[in-house]
């Protein structure tokens, strides 16, 4: 039970920050990706605020011995660089130049204005099931 609560309340603490930043608005990635025209630079402060939390945050979680809710941390283990790595960033990225949408302000957003980001979580889930079902993994 404390591992659902643990990540419902990290889930709505990203959904609130996201949404304060206002970066459930495809148009702020759109912008911040057309630097020959209505350039908006406020994506790249939120992410570098994201690399700096996470980067204090990792070194105190790490520092213990397990985490609070389970008996080992869950790493991956897999380190190589394959093709369905570059292939999957790759296809990531242009979908969310594109769209403007990545997976967590595309759910986010449902709220907000449904039909268009409801479109692309059930095309996120599609190709997620879609590669689950041809995938040997």
């Amino acid at each position: 039970m404390n591992k659902i609560i643990s990540a419902l309340l990290a889930g709505i603490i990203f959904g609130v920050g996201i949404t304060l930043s206002g970066m459930v608005d495809p148009n702020k990635v759109v912008n911040f990706l057309d630097v020959a025209g209505d350039w908006d630079p406020s994506l790249m402060f939120v992410l570098g605020g994201g690399v700096i939390t996470t980067t204090i945050a990792y070194r105190f979680i790490f520092a213990q011995n397990k985490p609070l809710f389970a008996e080992d941390f869950h790493l991956p283990t897999l380190l190589k660089i394959d093709t369905k790595l570059l292939f999957g960033s790759a296809l990531f990225g242009v979908g969310w130049g594109l769209i403007g949408y990545c997976p967590g302000p595309a759910v986010a957003s449902i709220g907000f204005r449904f039909e268009e980001p409801l479109i692309v979580v059930v095309s996120m889930l599609a190709g997620i099931l879609l590669f689950k079902v041809t995938s040997k993994a």
